[in-house]
């Protein structure tokens, strides 16, 4: 059946609309969102098309149209709520921004697609011409694209963003992704890898890791589902792990979805609970401030034992923001230890069976490097030289950590001698 085209004027700074309360639409199907014609910071424009027939909270999906942070633009996705939080979103690797309109469509040959001013097409499915006749919002938040036999053409469960609900799947090499909200060139991920699962601080072509599940009993995993309980763990068809949700409290319920948050980069299990009607953290990753990649908003930050930050010293109340990038050779650069502390991070760049010299001489030869961390690993003084290109992550440890070394570097000559924690 084919639905009308509705045309909704947006003047308000939010604006909510629902459209309809069935689980589908069929081709056909066109809904357009007017877009002011000067920008509005904190701008909100959402219709939601399609909804789940469940208790609260159910599944919904939407059209959005959001003022983005540049200050010029606004963003148009398809997105899927879980209450009120979204879930999914066609917009979370690669933004559609447009002008005049967003407008949402499932046309005759089955493409569903966002389009933008003067038909511009910003993002569709790619199922034209494969027999497509209903988009369906099913009870698990997956949003799918079904011929007449109901198979599935295209769904959303494909696309992972930085959230896996309840009842998804994802293979080995596949992760999700969380991008701080802040205009930023770093992103976290969590990786499913062969041996384990991981969190990145990734930068540019480098990551770096802050934590790691290894699984009991050294089987590959060939993939991971999100189960009631917490996060299970595969090889083949055999379960043989599970990350376990500890659960926040009685009445709360099953866990709802894992999710990696964009402002942290942790890692956390939610459950909903009827009592307080709203979502909390049945298990989380990492549980002290420090232990965050970037607990300190500003490089060349430590975390403290309290759990503030302070600067290296020499660089100025607030970090001074340097970048000593660029710096090559002893005739520009030197290296400076600062006592008591390590990073979070660990970088996949490293050189082992070194001395703590030749670590000194890679970065101080390496233009890009800015910092390393030194790991004496046995008897011969010898050890694992780590090289980083970011210097963030760093927190303050106990005395006794003598076999690691945390070394940055500065200018030659500055005053970066007089550097310590």
């Amino acid at each position: 059946m084919k639905i009308h085209v509705f045309t909704i004027l947006l003047t308000n700074l939010l604006f909510h609309q629902t459209l309809s309360e069935s689980p589908e639409i069929q081709t056909g199907y066109e809904v357009t969102l007017a877009i002011p014609s000067e920008y509005t910071k904190g701008f909100l424009g959402r219709a939601f098309l399609i909804e789940t027939e469940q208790t609260t909270p159910y599944f919904r999906a939407a059209i959005s149209v959001e003022a983005a942070n540049n200050g010029k633009y606004y963003s148009c996705s398809l997105d899927v709520f879980l209450g009120d939080v979204r879930v999914w979103s066609s917009g979370h690797l690669s933004k559609f921004y447009t002008s005049e309109k967003c407008v949402v469509e499932l046309t005759e040959y089955g493409d569903l697609r966002l389009k933008g001013q003067r038909e511009r097409v910003g993002w569709r499915s790619g199922t034209s011409g494969q027999g497509v006749k209903r988009l369906i919002l099913l009870r698990t938040g997956n949003l799918v694209l079904v011929d007449d036999f109901n198979s599935i053409k295209w769904q959303s469960f494909n696309f992972p963003t930085d959230i896996m609900l309840w009842g998804q799947r994802l293979s080995s090499q596949t992760r999700l992704t969380s991008f701080p909200k802040v205009n930023s060139t770093l992103f976290y991920s969590m990786e499913i890898q062969n041996n384990k699962i991981a969190l990145y601080l990734n930068f540019g072509k480098w990551k770096y890791s802050y934590w790691e599940y290894q699984p009991h009993g050294h089987q590959n995993i060939t993939f991971v589902q999100l189960t009631s309980n917490g996060l299970d763990l595969f090889n083949g068809r055999h379960k043989f792990d599970q990350i376990k949700s500890i659960g926040p409290g009685p009445g709360s319920g099953p866990v709802r979805f894992l999710a990696l948050d964009n402002s942290t980069g942790n890692l956390r299990l939610y459950q909903y609970s009827e009592e307080k009607e709203k979502f909390e953290a049945s298990y989380q990753a990492i549980n002290f401030t420090c232990d965050l990649p970037l607990a300190c908003d500003q490089p060349y930050g430590i975390c403290t034992s309290s759990g503030s930050c302070s600067c290296i010293r020499g660089l100025g109340p607030d970090c001074n923001k340097e970048n000593f990038e660029g710096l090559c050779g002893k005739s520009e650069g030197e290296m400076v230890e600062l006592q008591g502390v390590v990073s979070v991070l660990r970088s996949v760049v490293f050189r082992g069976n070194v001395g703590k010299m030749e670590c000194v001489r890679l970065c101080l030869d390496d233009c890009n490097c800015l910092a390393v961390e030194y790991v004496e690993n046995n008897e011969d003084g010898l050890g694992d030289c780590f090289v980083y290109r970011m210097v963030r992550g760093i927190k303050e440890v106990e005395k006794g950590r003598n076999n690691v070394t945390y070394m940055v570097k500065v200018p030659k000559g500055g005053d970066g001698r007089k550097i310590c924690s």
